[in-house]
């Protein structure tokens, strides 16, 4: 056979059986690392198409995009009591390190499982021992802290084995029964002296309006009797008038008693003696100030 057509045929059968794999396609936020018979090939082929490609190349895809890892953990603090806390690690796998993961460790999920995971619960454990007390993870410092040493001591570790730590954020806590027992009944106890407190300051409120009252009212009395004594006043010098005017007026006198008779021989019942000092009797007076009948 012509070597020509030999090397065409050849060429013609490799299109055939292996054109697609001429051309690798990587997916948005990935990167694909290359393997020819078991030899890691040490650049990372980033997202789009690549042309060409050896078609005898195995490919392990990872994704670079952010991932979120949620792990749960028993946490011994100096007073020895275990609390659980629940926490997410914010990460992402260095693309251009994806070659050096495949060869040490393989695949993302086994570098998260080797690396992170472990990594992770060994330091929340460790600092953990550097909290006095069990119930100090409810405070807003603590929290803090345990999240700042935890994102920079884990960040230190995987940096270097193509992980990028972008956070560490504590999602909950749970205290051990007995302390939440002991923080239930705390606070139960605080709101009674919260209640008790409020009914103080009810009562108290009220015995000040009241007082207010009393006070209200012992205004209105003295006011009211200061109106009585100087209307009393007012009698008294109106008294003291007419006592003056009468004595100096004795004429006076006789017109109310003429005035005070002419109203009593108004009743028919009513009987009137003229009493005078030379007479043996006294002189009836019989409906004064009527006609005389005849």
């Amino acid at each position: 056979m012509n070597p020509k057509l030999a090397a065409v045929a050849v060429v013609a059968i490799l299109v055939l059986f292996f054109g697609q794999r001429f051309i690798k396609t990587v997916p948005p936020g990935h990167v694909s690392v290359g393997v020819l018979f078991g030899e890691v090939i040490p650049t990372s082929y980033e997202e789009g198409l690549h042309f060409p490609v050896n078609p005898l190349y195995n490919w392990v895809d990872y994704d670079t995009r952010e991932k979120t890892l949620k792990e749960q953990a028993q946490v011994p603090t100096q007073d020895q009591l275990q609390t659980r806390i629940d926490i997410s690690v914010q990460y992402q796998i260095d693309g251009a390190m994806a070659p050096k993961i495949l060869q040490e460790v393989g695949t993302q999920v086994q570098a998260v499982n080797v690396y992170l995971t472990p990594k992770l619960r060994s330091l929340v454990r460790e600092q953990g021992k550097m909290i006095a007390r069990a119930e100090d993870f409810f405070l807003e410092k603590t929290q803090e802290t345990l999240e700042t040493n935890l994102e920079a001591e884990l960040g230190n570790y995987l940096q270097p084995k193509g992980i990028t730590v972008r956070a560490v954020l504590i999602r909950d806590i749970t205290l051990p029964s007995v302390l939440m027992a002991a923080i239930e009944q705390k606070k139960e106890r605080e709101q009674a002296a919260e209640r008790q407190k409020a009914e103080l300051d009810r009562f108290r409120t009220e015995q000040l309006q009241q007082v207010a009252a009393a006070e209200a009212k012992r205004q209105a009395a003295e006011e009211e009797a200061q109106q009585m004594m100087v209307l009393a006043d007012a009698r008294a010098f109106e008294i003291r008038a007419i006592n003056k005017a009468i004595a100096n007026n004795p004429a006076y006198i006789q017109l109310q008693v003429l005035e005070a008779l002419k109203e009593i021989s108004k009743d028919p019942a009513a009987k009137l003696y003229f009493m005078d000092a030379n007479s043996a009797q006294p002189l009836p007076l019989m409906n004064l100030g009527e006609p005389m009948r005849r």
